[in-house]
């Protein structure tokens, strides 16, 4: 850490003894004004909406901008927030109508016009947006982002403004649920001012949220503040919130018990035995929409050759998950069963059969499959994971253990620690590494369709390591064209069996939302996303 802050811990750590202080986040208190103090990352990318797909810049994402529909954060279920309608007859057509008197921040009206510019922004090839995949399905897509080539389109053709408060969507398919992906927030509308001054809007972004950017210094602080003018309902009932960079988790959990943080939405699992007795009700143990897996480089050969499935079968058989979730997590995960999360449900896609004996430990089952299928490749699998947020060096040693010894080779697997989370974020989007890797998943909506599709789909944005299935491809198409829910469904977990075949990722668990909080601040709850509901906490 750098100096600054242990100077500021120290003087919180004396102050807290006297009398409760604002170390956490500053400002006054009961009067909605205090400012909560919170941890954070930064942000693998710039804060545009359709270029940010990881948790981090989500946080900031969900204060500053609004979309047509936003998701209950008890429930997950997608409600109306812009929108005032969207129709359709076919299931392919949409006719989307907004609600009257929304702005931006600096004033700008939010219009038919602010979606529709937004979204040709998001999908345009030349405009390198990691999340231009989620407009793959509106008409026209392939001209502006074209697999190959140049694009031969400025604008997608299936999407049109009809008046200040109308705009029409056509779909390449049939996607009965696709109204309930639009919270998501690269569909998130966007103003002149991103397109007339690109620049300043990255370094201070504007949006229509119930918070504005005050400040942002990468690599310390962004400062977030309460916006007067906001249109929506869930307004902010707190002055603002201080979003503070921690390379370290635990010094996160220092800074909390010393009185110099008031929110930490990761509680390191080196704490979580002495969590309760340190916090008490101001612990947040919640489940969440969030999976852990490894995946693996199908776009090294290695590992893509014939055998390699039985190779991370086996690597999954190997891992005992019952004794890791016990004794490294304090049974805050649950061993993974399918690919996607038990939120879902079983009406909404979720399985505890899909995975079956490859996800259960079985020491001498997992070295003869290890065997049989040629052996890892170059001797050692190296797990990489960043090694700033999240301890994961505890659960990848864990993971390691316990391959190293089903397999009866203390080198079988290592851990490959990589420093910061951007940096990481960056090697496996650009596909440099190698071995397995940590690939946390945390659902953008809640549906089946998002644990499958963005990371397993052929080329999809979050797909990493490269997997592709032309049969897993055309049943999660087929599930899109459902518009009975029940069979699409039905369908996408056909679509599931195809990953467990291939082993295109070795699940581990399903992760638990948790946080700590200080007592001067009340009403701190995650959402399923694991997300804490920033605008809902009331500074004491």
């Amino acid at each position: 850490m750098r100096g600054a802050t242990q100077a500021r811990w120290a003087a919180c750590a004396v102050a807290v003894v006297l009398t409760a202080t604002a170390c956490g986040g500053g400002g006054s208190g009961g009067d909605g004004s205090g400012i909560v103090g919170s941890s954070w990352g930064d942000p693998q990318n710039p804060l545009e909406p359709a270029n940010t797909n990881e948790v981090q810049g989500g946080k900031v994402l969900d204060m500053i901008v609004r979309g047509l529909k936003r998701y209950d954060p008890k429930t997950g279920e997608a409600k109306d927030m812009i929108a005032e309608s969207i129709k359709t007859e076919d299931a392919r057509n949409f006719t989307v109508r907004i609600k009257d008197g929304w702005k931006f921040s600096n004033g700008e009206k939010v219009t038919a016009k602010s979606f529709v510019d937004a979204w040709n922004y998001g999908a345009h090839l030349r405009n390198n947006q990691k999340n231009s995949y989620f407009f793959g399905y509106i008409e026209g897509y392939d001209k502006v982002h074209p697999e190959k080539g140049d694009a031969t389109a400025d604008t997608l053709s299936g999407l049109r403004a009809v008046d200040e408060r109308t705009f029409t969507v056509k779909l390449t398919q049939k996607f009965s649920t696709w109204p309930d992906t639009l919270g998501y927030p690269a569909f998130a509308p966007l103003p002149r001012a991103f397109f007339d001054n690109h620049d300043a809007w990255l370094a201070k972004p504007v949006g229509n949220g119930p918070y504005t950017v005050k400040s942002y210094q990468k690599g310390s602080k962004m400062e977030l503040r309460k916006w007067d003018g906001y249109s929506g309902d869930d307004k902010a009932e707190n002055g603002g919130v201080d979003l503070k960079v921690y390379t370290d988790n635990n010094t996160a959990y220092n800074d909390l018990m010393a009185g110099n943080l008031d929110l930490v939405d990761d509680v390191p699992a080196s704490q979580l035995k002495n969590v309760k007795s340190d916090l008490g009700e101001r612990y947040i143990n919640t489940p969440a929409g969030i999976i852990q897996t490894l995946a693996f480089p199908f776009y090294d050969s290695k590992w893509n050759k014939a055998g390699m499935d039985k190779v991370r079968r086996g690597l999954s058989m190997a891992i005992n998950r019952e004794q890791i979730t016990d004794t490294i997590f304090q049974k805050t995960r649950t061993p993974a069963k399918d690919w996607t999360s038990p939120v879902l449900g079983d009406d909404g896609g979720y399985s505890d059969s899909v995975c079956g004996d490859a996800c259960t430990y079985d020491a001498a089952r997992a070295k003869k499959l290890v065997e049989d299928g040629g052996g890892i490749p170059g001797g050692t699998l190296r797990v990489s994971y960043n090694s700033d947020t999240g301890s994961h060096k505890e659960w990848v040693d864990a993971v390691c253990n316990s391959i190293n010894r089903a397999l009866g080779n203390d080198k079988a697997c290592v851990g490959n620690p990589i420093g910061t989370f951007a940096d990481y974020r960056s090697k496996a989007s650009q596909q440099k590494l190698d071995g397995a890797w940590r690939a946390g998943w945390q659902m953008d909506y809640p549906l089946i369709q998002n644990f499958l599709a963005p990371v397993y789909y052929t080329d999809a944005p979050s797909n990493d390591g490269k997997y592709s299935s032309e049969e897993f491809d055309k049943l999660v198409d087929r599930a899109n064209a459902e518009s009975d829910a029940a069979k699409a469904v039905t369908t996408f977990r056909d679509a599931e069996k195809v990953l467990a075949k291939d082993m295109a990722a070795i699940p581990l668990w399903y992760q638990n939302g948790s946080a700590g909080y200080s007592d001067r601040v009340s009403d701190v709850a995650l959402n399923q996303f694991s997300v804490p509901v920033y605008g809902k906490i009331k500074v004491n």
